[in-house]
């Protein structure tokens, strides 16, 4: 009676366990997110703060005008925020660029030295959390739990 009775448990939670499917999240790509993913102008952003010493060069096709035409307007976003979800970005980033026989290298051929101690200033963490957004939505990759939406 027992071995029914624990046979019976198992096969309702591998029922239970298979009808629990979960839903892909699905990013939704405008055309006009396509043309410029597309595009191959190559014009660089740099990322870089007076009040500081620190600068990046973005040279990705066709993220100067998605910044300019597609991204949330400066001052969307406060900067605890930027500051928060880069450091998560940024730790994911650098983990697959750690690991190259893990993760696809080509996209990630760079480590970012990002640090939590230092004020970067607004620009900068809003120019490096919209690369992310950018290149997450373009390479449909995810680099955090967060689903990259603009």
């Amino acid at each position: 009676m027992k071995k029914i009775q624990l046979l019976s448990y198992f096969i309702a939670a591998i029922l239970l366990l298979s009808s629990c499917g979960t839903q892909k999240d699905v990013i939704e790509i405008s055309e006009q997110e396509k043309e410029i993913f597309n595009s191959t102008s190559k014009e660089p952003v740099a990322i870089a703060s007076e009040k500081t010493e620190y600068e990046i060069t973005i040279i990705e096709p066709g993220f100067n005008v998605w910044l300019q035409t597609i991204a949330r307007p400066e001052g969307y976003y406060s900067q605890p925020f930027l500051e928060s979800r880069n450091k998560i970005l940024v730790t994911n980033w650098n983990i697959r660029v750690n690991q190259p026989l893990q993760f696809n290298s080509n996209p990630y051929q760079m480590r970012i030295d990002y640090s939590p101690h230092i004020d970067y200033a607004y620009e900068v963490n809003y120019k490096l959390y919209n690369y992310f957004i950018f290149f997450q939505r373009r390479f449909n990759q995810r680099l955090s739990g967060f689903l990259p939406r603009i």
